[in-house]
This record gives structure tokens, sequence and C-alpha cells, in this order.
């Protein structure tokens, strides 16, 4: 659902009901009345049309401000996903709401000279006034939630979903481990490219793709990977040994595409906020490497949940084991590269983060238990030493940079031997 529908729903909504709810209770409920003054009841519902605009333009205006503000502190890809709390645009919608049906029922109130005043309306107005200070409150929440731990651990918590939905739905699936050489996937009987303007992978639909190749006893092999930008042009899959052409429009129907990643089925997204927010940190004109160390925490929590699956698993069969799709998927290098590269890179002159970085590898190469995966990230402790010998640090620093701390400057482990 478009998120702008949300706030224009409830308009509609408050708008129909406003104009019936009010003739129904005049014919039917005339005689359930409020025991208060006429112009009491009027100078409250008044009071509320005209508080409740003006409480939506100053709450709104603070708030979009502050996420502004803190998205450009943290990352310029994070202004996207505050502007789209679900929150936001339900508090709009009732505080609309809330204005409009104020307004319906000050209009019965005393209709015609009957001094009647309506009493379930009224009621309702109060029972919205009610839901838009509760939804006030929850703003304010969200705009506190904007600190910078929040952030990090709201990115970790998407990151750690992702990562723990889409692990077990590849081990649901029937997947098939096999080397898929190129020459024994057949020949190419159809190549899908991409025509329109720049659009991101968001998502696949696995399951439609494997039924697509199975009526056709196809194997599809993808050639770009979610979170991939297509431009004109791209080739998106190739389909070997079809017996007939695949319809295009439904292959493209399994991949959606967005103008921006998405946290679904791409857990290096939460990895790269994380970054991003680290090096921003890291920048000559914010000097804030606790930010970077705290970023870290959260990355290597993330990159040791990913080393207790399966990250080569990009295939899958139909109900009879045959296999028809083969899609890339991050190898554990790309997560390791994608985690520590640019950190390294832009923190080689932080004591704090060259020791948090060195703590995290560190406890990734004791906690993995696959060998070829401990072994990178030991190969990748041997590059980060060399990269902190070659640093502008001195001897001094240096060797205080080489120890390993989880604080980044608070409590050294040593190892002894």
């Amino acid at each position: 659902m478009r998120l702008w529908l949300i706030p224009m729903s409830y308009a509609v909504v408050s708008i129909a009901c406003g104009f019936g709810f009010p003739r129904i209770e005049y014919a039917f409920l005339a005689s359930y009345t409020l025991d208060v003054s006429i112009p009491s009841v009027q100078a409250f519902l008044s009071a509320v049309a005209s508080g409740m605009m003006a409480l939506t333009g100053i709450v709104f205006s603070i708030a979009f401000v502050v996420v502004q503000f803190s998205a450009i502190a943290y990352s310029p890809r994070l202004v996207l996903w505050f502007a789209r709390d679900p929150v936001l645009y339900h508090s709009l919608g009732v505080f609309v709401a809330t204005f409009m049906y104020s307004l319906s029922t000050l209009l019965w109130v005393d209709r015609g000279g009957s001094g009647v005043v309506p009493l379930f309306s009224s009621l309702v107005v109060a029972a919205l006034l009610i839901l838009s200070v509760v939804l006030f409150a929850r703003l304010i929440q969200r705009v506190n939630d904007l600190q910078i731990t929040n952030v990090l651990r709201t990115i970790g918590d998407k990151g750690r979903q992702v990562i723990r939905e889409m692990f077990r739905k590849l081990d649901e699936r029937a997947v098939v481990r096999r080397n898929a050489a190129p020459e024994a996937l057949g020949p190419v009987t159809q190549t899908l490219k991409y025509s329109g303007e720049p659009r991101t992978i968001a998502t696949s639909d696995v399951g439609a793709l494997v039924q697509q190749a199975a009526a056709s006893e196809a194997l599809i092999v993808m050639a770009c990977a979610v979170g991939d930008t297509l431009v004109e042009g791209t080739v998106i899959l190739r389909v070997h040994g079809a017996k007939e052409p695949l319809d295009e429009r439904q292959l493209m129907k399994a991949m959606h595409l967005g103008t921006d990643r998405t946290f679904e089925q791409d857990p290096k997204y939460a990895i790269r906020l994380l970054v991003d927010i680290a090096i921003k940190a890291l920048s000559p004109a914010i000097n804030d490497p606790t930010t970077a160390v705290q970023a870290l925490d959260q990355i290597e929590d993330l990159l040791l949940r990913l080393g207790r699956h399966d990250l080569d698993n990009g295939y899958a069969s139909d109900a009879n084991g045959v296999l028809r799709l083969v899609f890339p998927m991050p190898t554990w290098e790309d997560y390791l590269t994608l985690a520590f590269d640019e950190i390294r890179q832009y923190g080689i002159g932080s004591v704090q983060v060259m020791r948090r970085l060195r703590a995290a590898l560190t406890a990734s190469a004791e906690s993995l238990t696959d060998a070829d995966r401990a072994g990178a990230v030991r190969s990748y402790l041997k590059h980060l030493d060399l990269a902190i010998a070659q640093s502008p640090l001195d001897a001094q620093d240096q060797a205080v940079a080489r120890e390993t701390d989880r604080q980044g400057l608070g409590l050294t482990r040593r190892t002894n031997g």
C-alpha cells in the first residue's frame, strides 16, 4: 500500500462519516443528547478543529527537520527510511480526521434552531482527540529514537531479522548443491534485458521463477542479484535449454523493482548503512570515532550470524529435485570486505577504531567453525596489521593500535604467548 493513501483514507472516511453519521443520529437517535449548553459544545468543537490543524503543522515541521538533520548526520540513505515510518502517516491521518469530523459535527449542533446537541458525534470527536494525543506522544518518542545508539540498534535489528527470515526460507526450499558449469547448462535459448529508467532489484520471487523454468523444462541463470541497479540494456537473466520461450512479462513480475534498496532479502543493506554511519563519523568534519566503534558492535554481530549459515546456496530446484534456478549470492569474503574495508581505510588514523576492528576480527576468527572462513578472517587481520604499520601513526601509537579492545579505548585484551 502506498503510504500517501493512509492519510487520504482517513480523510475520506472522516468526511463520509461526518456527512452520514450525524444525519442518522438526528433521524433515529434524536432523543439522546448531551446535557451541555450549545455554546459550550460549539466552543469545544471549534477549539478542537482549529487547534488540531495548528498542532499538525507544528508537529510535522519539527519532525521533518529533526529527521532531516539526523539523517544528514548519519547517512543520506536513512532519510527515506525515516520518512516512510507508518506511524507518521497514521498520525497525519488521525489529525486530519479529527479536524474534518469536528467541523462536520459543529455543523449539526443546534441545526435549524432545534437546540439538539448530537451525543454520539461529540463523543467520537472526544475519542479522536484522545487518540491524537496518544499518537502525538508516539511521534515524540519516535524523534527520541533518532539518537545514534537507537539508530544503530534499529538497523542491526533489521539486519538480524533479514538474516533469520531469508536463510530460513532458503533452508525450507529444495536447495541443490552442485557445480553448474557453463558448458553443462545447455544452450542459451533466451536472454532477458532491462529497458527503462534505472531501478534497483528490491526482491525476487524465487518460487515463481522456478515454476516458470519447470513449465518449460529450462534452467534460469540470474545475472543480477538483489540490490543491483539495472540500467538500460542490463542483462537480468539467461534461460538455458527451454523448449519454448518464457513470458518476459511474467519473468519481470517475479522481480520487484524499486528506486532504492530495501532490507528484505538483502542482509548486505543493513551492513551498508552501518558502514556509512561509521565512515561519516570518521570524516574530518565530524571526528567521532566512538560512533564508528558502536557501529562495529552491530556489524560484528551480523557477521557472526552470517557465518553460521550456508552462504553458497544460490541454487533452487523444482518438486522433482531438478535444478531450475541459479542466482548469485554474496560470499563470505564479500561480506568481510563490505563490513571492514572502508572503516579500515577511513579509520586508519584512529587508535580506537583500529583496536575495536582488531577485536571484531579476532572474535570472528575464534567463533567461526568453518576453517576457510576463519582463515579469511585471519588473513584480513594480517592485512590490518600491515595497514597499521604503514599508517601515519608513530611507533608507540601503532603498538597501541595493535592491541585488542572491544571498547576501542577501555580494556586491553592481551594474548599470552
